[in-house]
C-alpha cells in the first residue's frame, strides 16, 4: 500500500507514525519512538557546551549536530527499509517544524540562554527533514503551531476523507483506537502530519 511518515521531534528523539492508504481506508502501519542520540549530553548540545571555553564549546556543539544528522539518516533509512520489506510505497515524509532560526553562529547562541533552547528545538527537526531528503523522500514540512489549520487547508473536506475538515480530530482519535496506547498528543500530531503527506493537496 501507499504510506506516509509523520514525525514530531523532541530533544533527542522523535515520535513516528506511519499511515497507510488501504483500499480507500486509513490504517496505522507503524508507530514508534526513535532515538536520535547515542549520548545523553547530545540531547542538549548547547547546554552541554555552555561552561566550556569557546573553542571547546564550538567543537562539542558541532559534534552534537553532526551526530544528530548522522543518526537521523541512519534511522530514516531503517524506517524506509522496513516499509519496503512490507512491499509498501513511501509517498512522503511529514516533519513538524518550528519557526526558522536567525543566522546566529554558535558563539552568539551560547551567549543568550533562550537562543540555546531555540537552537536545540530546531536541531532535531532539521536533522529529520534533511534525512528525508537524503533518503529521496518527498518532504512535507508543516509548522507545528499551524498543524490543524494547515491540515484543514491541505485536506479540504469530502475530496480527501469523506468528512468535514472539522472532523479531522475525531478521525485521528479513531485511528488510535485501532492500535491502542500510547496514542497521546505526539502520536495524534504525527498521524495528522502523515495524513497531510498521504492525502493532502500538493501545493
Amino acid at each position: 500500500m501507499k504510506v506516509a511518515f509523520g514525525m514530531k521531534a523532541h530533544s533527542g528523539w522523535t515520535a513516528l507514525v506511519v499511515l497507510g492508504d488501504h483500499d480507500g481506508g486509513l490504517v496505522v502501519v507503524d508507530r514508534r519512538r526513535i532515538d536520535l542520540v547515542e549520548d545523553e549530553w547530545a540531547k542538549q548540545p548547547y547546554h552541554a557546551a555552555e561552561d566550556l571555553k569557546p573553542a571547546a564549546a564550538r567543537d562539542l556543539v558541532e559534534r552534537g549536530i553532526a551526530a544528530a544528522h548522522r543518526i537521523a539518516i541512519q534511522e530514516m533509512r531503517a524506517v524506509v527499509k522496513r516499509e519496503r520489506e512490507r512491499d509498501n510505497e513511501v509517498a512522503a515524509c511529514a516533519v513538524l517544524v518550528g519557526e526558522p532560526m536567525p543566522g546566529w553562529n554558535t558563539d552568539e547562541i551560547l551567549a543568550v540562554h533562550f537562543r540555546m533552547h531555540k537552537a536545540e528545538g530546531v536541531l532535531f527537526r532539521d536533522a529529520l527533514a534533511r534525512a528525508a531528503e537524503v533518503c529521496g523522500l518527498r518532504l512535507v514540512a508543516i509548522p507545528e503551531n499551524l498543524l490543524s489549520k494547515h491540515a484543514e487547508r491541505a485536506l479540504g473536506t469530502s475530496r480527501a476523507l469523506g468528512i468535514p475538515a472539522s472532523g479531522l480530530a475525531k478521525k485521528i482519535a479513531a485511528l488510535g483506537k485501532s492500535v491502542g496506547p500510547p496514542w497521546g498528543k505526539d502520536q495524534k500530531d504525527a498521524a495528522l502530519a502523515a495524513l497531510v503527506a498521504l492525502r493532502g493537496r500538493p501545493k
